[in-house]
């Protein structure tokens, strides 16, 4: 009886998406999203439960639990998080498509959220200021956000903005593809922590000293035109992309399901954002799933 059950477990595909992250980071739109395309979704349920609770979706009859989606958080205790890395192997012996989304916040973000929304923080129990709760709650699960597949910082996301993402990097129209997020960004309002790659393009022609051109950014013509005069412009474009094209593969053969590339220069508004849209045109002439956003514009 074992036997046969053991094998039925074996014969049922399931994807399943771990949604975990600091509380007021969007786990709820995450989730949410994903059910709205179809997942079965469960909130804050204990780490320790959850091969117990593959288990039974894999048993469930009919069979109809193909794509399952969980949220986690710091609520489960430091004792299941400590042994996350255990508990995460005994699941992908169960079912081997398993992605780990993890969503993060600035904390004065975090605070504004909190404020506006009068919700109380699930680790501010006995006094407990939000400030301290929101540290703790990044040292309990520094575990899971070490070995989450997709980071995503939401610190400059409303809700549509979030969800909008969500759908273009977790559900792409092929899911055995990379999916590549290209995105630009301002060194002046800091590095983005959500990235596998960082390009500081700070030493090219900046267009902000031009009085004509301030107020435009790289996606409109006037500064594309300014920027395509320079050598050193499209060298550095050349550049980029070729390192991309050169090692992008190697990160596909290592299974691989997402990367996120930032371009930045000082202030997110022109060189960052040119070089952010050629750089995206080019993976997908190259036929790679490609996405751009651009930080400071959004």
């Amino acid at each position: 009886m074992m036997n046969g059950m053991n094998q039925n477990v074996k014969e049922i595909e399931m994807k399943l998406i771990i949604v975990s992250g600091l509380s007021g980071s969007g786990k709820t739109v995450a989730l949410h999203t994903l059910e709205d395309a179809g997942y079965f979704c469960v909130d804050n349920l204990p780490i320790g439960l959850l091969p117990n609770f593959i288990d039974t979706m894999l048993d469930s009859k009919p069979a109809r639990y193909d794509l399952v989606a969980v949220a986690i958080d710091a609520r489960s205790g430091a004792g299941d998080i400590d042994h996350f890395d255990e508990i995460i192997e005994k699941t992908r012996k169960k079912t081997s498509s398993v992605e780990i989304l993890f969503l993060t916040s600035d904390i004065k973000k975090l605070i504004t959220r909190f404020s506006e929304t009068r919700r109380k923080h699930p680790l501010s129990r006995q006094g407990r200021p939000l400030v301290d709760a929101i540290n703790l709650e990044q040292d309990l699960l520094r575990n899971i956000y070490s070995k989450a597949d997709l980071v995503i910082d939401t610190s400059t996301f409303n809700v549509h903005q979030l969800r909008q993402l969500i759908i273009k990097r977790l559900l792409p129209s092929n899911s055995s593809e990379l999916a590549i997020l290209v995105q630009s960004f301002g060194f002046k309002h800091g590095l983005p922590t959500d990235t596998d790659f960082v390009f500081d393009v700070r030493c090219l022609p900046n267009p902000h000293w031009e009085s004509h051109l301030k107020d435009f950014s790289g996606m409109d013509s006037p500064v594309i035109d300014y920027l395509e005069s320079f050598p050193e412009v499209i060298s550095m474009f050349d550049s980029i992309n070729s390192f991309l094209t050169t090692w992008i593969p190697c990160f596909e053969k290592e299974n691989r399901s997402y990367m996120t590339i930032s371009i930045g220069c000082t202030g997110g508004q022109h060189r960052s954002v040119f070089l952010a849209e050629k750089i995206a045109l080019a993976l997908e002439k190259n036929k790679y799933n490609s996405t751009v956003r651009h930080r400071e514009l959004s």
